[in-house]
């Protein structure tokens, strides 16, 4: 049994969920989703996960981004904000993960041997 392989693949199955929930409350760019997630070590992330997802995520109509320049001098930052088509489908799978929770909420607590 590998522990480290099965949080591999629910982090991986859940990392699109988590990125679309924190740009639904205000546009974000790619280092502040970063920076958000590792307060969570088990949504903790690398650039060389989070750039190709928002970039897919852009091109398949859910996000839309523009630059903003910054008030320290730096350059300016790429963010990121949901599409109508991006916030239906965040709607869509928080109904999908309401739905995961319940029925393993359900099989944690049965115990009917049918």
């Amino acid at each position: 049994m590998n522990l480290e392989e099965w949080r591999s693949q629910i982090k991986r199955g859940t990392l699109e969920f988590c990125v679309l929930l924190l740009i639904s409350a205000k546009p974000r760019y790619g280092y502040e989703l970063i920076s958000r997630l590792e307060r969570w070590p088990t949504l903790a992330t690398k650039e060389s996960t989070v750039y190709p997802l928002l970039r897919r995520l852009q091109k398949d109509g859910a996000l839309t981004s523009f630059w903003q320049d910054t008030a320290e001098g730096l350059p300016p930052r790429k963010y990121y904000e949901l599409t109508d088509e991006g916030r239906a489908y965040l709607d869509a799978m928080k109904a999908e993960w309401a739905g995961l929770i319940e029925a393993i909420s359900e099989l944690e607590g049965d115990n009917d041997d049918e």
